[in-house]
């Protein structure tokens, strides 16, 4: 049974409350572009997404833009920087914190899906104007696209969704190069599956109309490691699990296949002291194996102010409420070593 509440606000309401400052358009389809190019590898160099596990204070993933943004500066000869924004989390266990969209203040308990929705994009706009950063965010809630689909750089697709329809038409509409997660157990072939069908144009019901989509030319992988049915975490960012992947999309005709290598989650098994380990190994195979190389495309680190997690109102400034994440000098120190030895 389905307890009414209220409606939401819709995205053309939320924009205005919201607006796009002057200018940010064209900057946000070079920085579109530039993606594209890293993906297919006109650009050789890097793809890092780099923030919180969740953004779930306004001020703090300013604060941390701000000082990415003088690292990307500092590598943007080899690595090219987008901030990792997200605003929804899926919940494995169907409990706990579920991002600044459900509960824009994480100290309540409330639930408050308007003042989330306006938060969030006041909050990619903020980090863009303060940092010049762009940002991505995980495309969890479908009908939620059209909410900052003027202000993203890039979309993921989880683990949990990569295999689910409505996500698969909705990405490959639109306009920003998307990231698919492995599944949580690891299965490459449903990967590959997910990318091709994710760069088909399809035809479906969205927002109340019947849409057709042209096809996202821009999907590709997120190595993010796995779970066996013993819940024993399996890394999958090695040689032979990248080119097992390659030769799959090869066989959907995926001509340009690009893999971003996720040093958390399963690959880590969410411990902040791998995390350094797994991108330094990602740049050391890809540095003796230049078909590595070819295909290996960036990382993704879940990184905040402070190293580690704590409960929601924990209040440690900038301490990831969700997993736990690496503190800021840490990730500093493990980009630029990174940029030292990233071969182009």
């Amino acid at each position: 049974m389905f307890n009414k509440i209220k409606p939401v606000i819709s995205a053309a309401d939320a924009k205005a409350l919201v607006p796009l400052p002057n200018g940010l358009t064209q900057e946000r389809e070079k920085v579109v572009r530039t993606i594209e190019n890293i993906i297919c590898g006109k650009d050789k160099r890097k793809l890092f997404i780099v923030g919180p596990c969740s953004a779930d204070n306004e001020n703090a993933a300013v604060d941390y833009a701000v000082r990415l943004a003088r690292v990307a500066e500092a590598v943007a000869d080899k690595i090219y920087i987008v901030m990792r924004v997200f605003t929804s989390k899926p919940r494995t266990r169907g409990e706990g914190y579920m991002g600044m969209i459900h509960t824009p203040n994480p100290t309540s308990c409330e639930t408050d899906i308007n003042a989330g929705i306006v938060a969030a994009r006041r909050t990619h706009i903020r980090v863009v104007q303060m940092s010049g950063l762009f940002t991505a965010d995980e495309l969890l809630y479908p009908d939620a696209v059209e909410y900052t689909d003027d202000i993203l750089a890039y979309m993921t697709v989880g683990a949990r969704s990569a295999e689910d329809q409505t996500h698969r038409f909705v990405a490959s509409g639109v306009d920003v190069p998307v990231g698919i997660k492995n599944p949580i157990n690891g299965n490459l072939q449903e990967l590959a599956s997910s990318i091709h069908a994710v760069r088909l144009n399809n035809e479906f019901m969205f927002g109340g109309m019947q849409v057709k989509t042209d096809g996202n030319e821009f999907a590709h992988a997120i190595l993010r490691g796995a779970v066996n049915d013993r819940g024993e975490n399996i890394p999958n960012y090695e040689y032979d699990n990248v080119m097992s992947l390659n030769s799959l999309c090869e066989n959907y005709g995926i001509h340009c296949p690009a893999v971003i290598i996720d040093t958390g989650h399963s690959n880590s098994g969410k411990r902040t002291s791998e995390v350094g380990n797994i991108l330094s190994a990602a740049v050391e195979i890809s540095r003796k194996y230049p078909d590595y190389n070819r295909l290996f495309k960036g990382a993704m680190i879940e990184s905040y102010i402070e190293e580690g997690s704590q409960p929601p109102g924990g209040g440690v400034y900038g301490k990831s409420i969700t997993d736990p994440c690496l503190g800021f000098e840490q990730t500093k120190d493990m980009i630029f070593r990174a940029a030292e030895r990233i071969v182009l």
